[in-house]
C-alpha cells in the first residue's frame, strides 16, 4: 500500500467521525464545497511557493495539496482508485492527444 493509499484510507475512516477530534472529519462535515475551497487555497499556496523557488516550502505545500485533494475526492465519494485508473488509462498517450480527445 502506498502512502497515498494509506492517506486515502485514513481520510475515508474519518467520514462521520467527531469533527471536534479530527481535522479531516471537520472538513468533511462542512461539505464538498468547503473541501473544494480548501483544496483551491492550498493549490494557490503551492503555486506561490513554486514561483518563489523555495523547495522545502513547495514540498510542504504540495503535501497539503495532495491531502486536500483526497479530502475533496472523499467528500464526493470518488475513490483514489478511480483517479489512478484514469491515470493508467492515459498512460502512454501524448498529453496533447489526450487533451484533444476531450474537446
Amino acid at each position: 500500500m502506498t502512502t497515498l493509499d494509506r492517506l486515502a484510507a485514513t481520510i475515508a475512516s474519518r467520514k462521520g467521525a467527531d469533527p471536534e477530534t479530527s481535522w479531516t472529519a471537520k472538513l468533511l462535515a462542512k461539505g464538498p464545497e468547503k473541501c473544494a475551497e480548501k483544496f483551491g487555497e492550498e493549490a494557490i499556496e503551492a503555486i506561490i511557493e513554486a514561483v518563489k523557488g523555495d523547495r522545502a516550502r513547495l514540498t510542504s505545500e504540495a503535501a497539503d495539496v495532495l491531502y486536500h485533494l483526497l479530502v475533496m475526492l472523499a467528500a464526493r465519494d470518488v475513490p483514489l482508485a478511480d483517479v489512478l485508473a484514469e491515470l493508467d488509462r492515459r498512460d502512454g498517450t501524448s498529453g496533447i492527444d489526450e487533451k484533444a480527445s476531450r474537446t
